[in-house]
């Protein structure tokens, strides 16, 4: 690791999942355009959202972030994004209402375009192509000469990101946020649904206790946290000229800052100590994040925190635990003892979709919601074990009425059932149902905690 960082000092080490692209000059000129633009967000933001994650380390919040597994230029319009952001705000409401905890919103959202691959290609239909790297940089279409890495897609990335931008904080702030349309976010496949029931029963109670606040001179009105809400904007940072691109020094600290989210992360996969994604994060003040799998030593993981977090900063580093059900209670135990012995300061959040990844008969991926919800549990229940704070959810999750994971009690999507909705980029998303089904579970353990 180097003793001076730059923006680009990521340059001089070995890096991970990185497209081969042919053009280098046009790469160059694409990366020169990008970095004249205007910041996807703002250095404050980010301090504000590093803050609440502060919170979160220390047990007075709860954490949830979640959103597409890989977000798509073809599937890019208002009513996917509405959509999440209901079920965003279903989620957070059940968790704040039954957990008595604020809960820090964090979307996967507005620039969750590039995905990691096990290989560089993939057979389909018989035929080998070049893997599929998400829409920043090739196209899913099983055509040689789209899935060739093409600059340009960084500009419709930042392009597309912008405007999620704009109609995410329109919703946050324009009114849509307002508990008193509590209801109104019960999405319209929902609303027969018996958990969308279960879902209006609670908003009816939220919807009284806002009657008597009114009556005592508290409304929406004159109270802004009744009426709005800040919903911020995450992804895994695995392409490192766009983020370069969009890395700029706040005028007032003199920081720099990753200005493409409020929050990023690095993969199970790009987390070498000795590589270009930790370099690149060590010198950004953003709040961070980093896959946890089963893979990490306990050693290792105590360097990677103090190569990342190494003045000890509570709300800078959130350690995403990505096991599987069936590895989680053998591997998280220990290094959540070694970390927390060693008085780092953390937000430990749950990803039970990682490891849970399977194959159905027919063919397609799936995750099934008995495993999700399974390694959930493990999670909290290895931290009540230790008296250590279970401090987030990480989810791939979408608004829309898809059939991409098996199970869970609310909706039960059978392997068969795959082929009906089955609409993600790369890997299998909750469905709105599924999403709320785990909040309500996930409420009922902070609660408990509580």
């Amino acid at each position: 690791m180097s003793t001076i960082w730059t923006p680009n000092s990521w340059r001089k080490f070995p890096i991970k999942q990185q497209p081969n692209y042919i053009d280098l000059k046009k790469l160059s000129k694409v990366e020169k355009e990008l970095s004249s633009y205007p910041p996807l967000i703002f250095a404050e933001e980010a301090r504000s959202l590093k803050e609440k994650l502060a919170d979160v380390s220390n047990g007075n919040a709860f954490l949830l972030q979640g959103g597409d597994c890989a977000e798509s230029f073809n599937n890019f319009n208002a009513d996917n994004i509405k959509s999440l952001f209901q079920v965003m705000m279903q989620m957070a409401v059940v968790m704040t209402f039954s957990g008595g905890k604020p809960v820090v919103k964090v979307g996967r959202v507005a620039g969750q375009f590039a995905k990691p691959r096990s290989s560089d290609t993939e057979i389909i239909d018989g035929v080998e192509y070049p893997s599929y790297r998400g829409d920043i940089i090739n196209d899913i279409e099983a055509d040689v000469n789209l899935r060739v890495p093409n600059p340009k897609r960084l500009l419709k990335a930042y392009n597309q990101s912008a405007a999620t931008l704009n109609l995410l904080r329109a919703f946050a702030r324009g009114g849509m946020a307002d508990l008193n349309k509590v209801h109104s976010w019960n999405l319209d496949y929902m609303r027969n649904h018996p958990l969308g029931a279960k879902y209006e029963g609670m908003a009816c109670k939220i919807s009284d206790a806002l009657k008597f606040m009114e009556s005592c001179g508290i409304t929406s009105k004159n109270t802004p946290n009744l009426n709005q809400t800040v919903l911020y904007t995450s992804h895994e940072a695995l392409l490192l000229n766009y983020e370069e691109a969009l890395t700029r020094k706040d005028s007032i600290t003199g920081d720099w800052y990753d200005c493409s989210a409020h929050m990023l992360w690095i993969g199970d996969r790009t987390r070498d100590l000795n590589e270009a994604h930790i370099e690149y994060f060590r010198g950004i003040k953003n709040p961070i994040g980093c896959k946890v799998g089963p893979t990490m030593k306990e050693d290792e993981l105590i360097k990677l925190i103090d190569a990342l977090n190494p003045d000890n900063e509570a709300g800078r580093l959130n350690l995403i635990v990505r096991m599987g059900a069936d590895k989680i209670a053998d591997h998280f135990p220990n290094l959540l003892k070694k970390v927390e012995s060693e008085g780092k300061k953390i937000v430990w959040s749950c990803d039970p979709m990682h490891g849970n990844v399977e194959k159905a008969p027919n063919g397609y991926k799936t995750r099934d919601f008995d495993n999700i919800l399974g390694e959930v549990k493990q999670f909290f229940q290895i931290h009540k074990a230790q008296g250590s704070i279970a401090g987030g959810i990480h989810l791939e999750m979408t608004g829309q009425n898809v059939t991409e994971c098996t199970g869970s009690r609310s909706s039960a999507i059978t392997t068969d059932d795959l082929t009906s909705r089955y609409h993600t980029q790369c890997d299998p998303r909750l469905n709105a149902d599924q999403s709320l089904e785990l909040a309500f579970m996930i409420a009922d353990a902070l609660k408990e905690a509580r």
